[in-house]
């Protein structure tokens, strides 16, 4: 069934017609003056008809097919380390300050300095993480 322009518009009709509003602004087709204008209207809007007011002027937009914006290549900082290996340092970085956080927590509530057992926790596995970090295979792999 067609909606005929009599028939009672739903907030998600509402919010579709505003998504195309931010597209032809973002396409330079209305500037954002218009576009506070066109929004409040939209929200005042009740009917098909009313909404079709406000874009009638504009030519129409599949918002499922809008073409992808090129993204800015990542720093080369941060290529040179894979994923993983990133994910790794960091399971290391958490774990190991969990443990110095229970560390100083008992040492305080015990009243005395205690034997700092998170080195045997974070030693071993920051040296395997070193050198799988250094001489492993770590690069990115091309896509």
């Amino acid at each position: 069934m067609a909606n005929s322009p009599e028939m009672r518009a739903s907030d998600a009709d509402r919010d579709r017609v505003a998504a195309i509003l931010r597209e032809h602004t973002a396409q330079g087709r209305i500037n954002m003056d218009e576009f506070n204008e066109r929004l409040e209207q939209l929200y005042k809007s009740k009917t098909y008809g009313e909404l079709a007011r406000l874009t009638s002027d504009l030519p129409d937009v599949d918002l499922r097919h809008l073409p992808v914006k090129a993204t800015a290549a990542p720093a080369p900082e941060k290529q040179g380390m894979h994923t993983g290996m990133r994910a790794a340092w960091s399971a290391w970085a958490v774990a190991s300050g969990l443990n110095w956080v229970i560390w100083l927590i008992v040492s305080i509530t015990s009243g005395d300095l205690i034997y700092p057992w998170p080195l045997w926790v974070m030693g071993p596995w920051g040296v395997i993480l070193l050198v799988s970090t250094i001489f492993g295979d770590n690069k990115p792999k091309p896509t």
